[in-house]
């Protein structure tokens, strides 16, 4: 049994999803292989080289893939699938859309945003909001997998594994680069961050959310997420949304102000490792998974924090 876990990079370093992923893989046994396809990301293959309980990884390199079009990454998986059991993506957003056209391609069903591996043909993954978790297995030949990389931990370096050379599928021709805007933040970013302060629809308005939660966000050297009242409110941008329809976070500390608790908010956040609520309701659903909760006005509470730090 080998399992090939596709990297996520930007063609000079590897993306922090890989790691998890990788996690994920050596749950599931067997040897591991990591697929690095790129354009001169010879230094993201070495990166992979390193991950501890890596037996191989596999670079292809050509200009094709220089920016994760989906048709090639696909293509590529392809031309290697039949050698692996087990085809691993991060849940990420270029995961999602590489995916399920290889599993549709290999006429297999896919199983998204696994959270715990059980053995090499069953998984858990959230479905509900997260309120529920289902079990299932799969009986196909090759199984494909998006994991949810908040449901693994890292995996270490300390690896030496070998890096082979493959000649890279030619370019599809089915879809063309065009540009990317980038968001540039002195902040960490959130969905890799170590802490989170987030803030809700009781903050009132964009100047407030910034004026009470930015001081505390620098004290922790945090980044900021927002719930998504907050966002459809205009008191934070759309890229901050923590939850269901947001980003799916798992920082060391997690501080929700404001924020009631739905539960598509409760289903991007709930496995944070710490998580504090502050808010002046006693009954906010918020408070249900909170390991230290603080029933008090955030306008002075955060402030005082803030002053006490």
């Amino acid at each position: 049994m080998t399992i090939l876990v596709i990297a996520e990079h930007d063609n000079a370093s590897l993306k922090g999803a890989t790691y998890n992923t990788v996690s994920a893989a050596s749950a599931i046994g067997g040897d591991v292989h990591v697929l690095v396809a790129g354009a001169n990301a010879a230094a993201a293959a070495q990166a992979a080289a390193k991950i501890a309980g890596v037996a191989k990884v596999l670079h292809a390199d050509g200009a094709q893939f220089a920016d994760g079009l989906a048709e090639n990454m696909a293509a590529q998986v392809l031309a290697i699938a039949k050698d692996y059991s087990h085809i691993l993506f991060p849940a990420t957003a270029a995961g999602k859309n590489v995916a399920p056209r290889v599993a549709a391609l290999l006429d297999v069903g896919q199983l998204s945003d696994v959270t715990k591996v059980i053995s090499a043909d069953t998984f858990e993954r959230p479905i509900y909001a997260g309120n529920a978790i289902a079990t299932v297995q799969s009986t196909d030949a090759i199984k494909v997998l998006t994991v949810r990389t908040t449901g693994f931990d890292a995996a270490a370096e300390g690896g030496s594994a070998a890096v082979e050379t493959l000649s890279g599928v030619a370019d599809s021709g089915k879809s063309s680069f065009v540009g990317r805007e980038v968001t540039k933040s002195d902040r960490p970013e959130l969905t890799a961050a170590k802490i989170i302060v987030s803030g809700g629809r009781a903050l009132g308005s964009s100047d407030k959310f910034n004026e009470v939660l930015t001081p505390l966000a620098d004290k922790l050297n945090a980044a900021l997420g927002a719930s998504r009242a907050a966002v459809d409110a205009g008191y934070a941008p759309n890229d901050w949304q923590v939850g269901q329809t947001g980003k799916i976070v798992a920082p060391q500390l997690y501080i929700a102000a404001g924020i009631s608790g739905a539960i598509q908010h409760l289903a991007g956040m709930k496995d944070s490792k710490v998580i504090v609520a502050i808010n002046k309701d006693p009954e906010a659903p918020i408070f249900s998974v909170a390991d230290y909760g603080l029933e008090a006005d955030l306008f002075t509470a955060v402030p005082e924090l803030v002053k006490a730090l």
